[in-house]
């Protein structure tokens, strides 16, 4: 059985799908650019090949991808810029189409197809244009928020003294995902190319408005939390893409279809949010 490769196996939606595929008795190729960190120590452990690869180094990746039956994509702006991940993301495109693999997925975001002025979605819709006309066989699973945001940053600090700090009003709805559930979803794509070959599917877990999300993590925390609206101003004094994006999910929204993936794909586990809170571990997150 030819190797699935997997780019950013040693983040979040890449270490997920990793996990999910390995879990299904697949040859995992995990690619990263540090293939002596702890995360790919972890991910060799459980049985994946590691390789380097730098999407700034065309020659890794041709190497890294020689002789593998599918992918897994992911790329990112963070950390750079948009301009950035367009060109990793040309770069990872361009060696999977010389490599000629027989399948891509790539992971992308809810929406990011309908014109959004969001700029980080922008930049990953170019980047599922040029996987389109890359005559590749391709997948774009587009994944809406990030539950596993909650767990870090600005978020993590306000929950320390009881604040869900977002910057949308408390009754606005926003669909919802975590890491998990991408990577199984991606595993299932994989597996499954002649369902999903030539597809772009948003996904999501769940839908909660924020002050459902303060009362969720009231419970899993076991102490009190309130959602507190910051103002999009302030956000934009840190990021105006962050801000472009928390203004299109109040002015806008996410409608993914989650109850229709629930029923068309119930191998997926999905996790409502209250079942995914449940379960992390806040003492550590927090501080104690």
């Amino acid at each position: 059985m030819p190797a699935i490769a997997v780019t950013g196996a040693t983040g979040a939606q890449g270490g997920a799908t990793a996990r999910a595929l390995l879990a299904a008795g697949h040859h995992v190729r995990a690619l990263t650019r540090a293939p002596g960190s702890p995360a790919a120590d972890a991910l060799r452990r459980l049985g994946a090949e590691i390789r380097h690869a730098d999407f700034d180094d065309r020659a890794s990746l041709d190497s890294a991808l020689a002789g593998a039956g599918a992918l897994f994509a992911v790329t990112t702006p963070f950390g750079t810029d948009t301009a950035t991940e367009i060109r990793q993301g040309t770069a990872l495109v361009d060696a999977a189409a010389d490599a000629r693999l027989g399948h891509v997925v790539l992971t992308s975001a809810a929406h990011a197809d309908r014109g959004t002025g969001v700029p980080h979605y922008e930049s990953k819709w170019a980047v599922e244009r040029h996987l389109r006309a890359s005559g590749l066989p391709w997948t774009v699973i587009a994944p809406a928020a990030f539950m596993d945001n909650y767990t870090s940053g600005w978020t993590l600090d306000g929950l320390r003294s009881g604040s869900f700090a977002w910057p949308m009003p408390h009754d606005r709805p926003l669909t919802l995902i975590p890491a998990a559930d991408i990577g199984a979803f991606a595993a299932l794509a994989l597996r499954r190319p002649g369902d999903f070959t030539g597809r772009r599917v948003d996904i999501a877990s769940d839908v909660r408005t924020p002050a459902g999300i303060a009362s969720a993590l009231t419970t899993a925390l076991g102490r009190p939390v309130t959602h507190q609206e910051v103002p999009l101003a302030h956000v934009r004094t840190r990021s105006a893409d962050l801000a472009a994006m928390f203004a299109y999910f109040t002015g806008t929204g996410l409608d993914v279809d989650v109850s229709g993936l629930r029923r068309a794909y119930p191998e997926v586990g999905w996790h409502s949010f209250d079942t995914w809170a449940a379960g992390q571990d806040w003492g550590t997150l927090l501080g104690g």
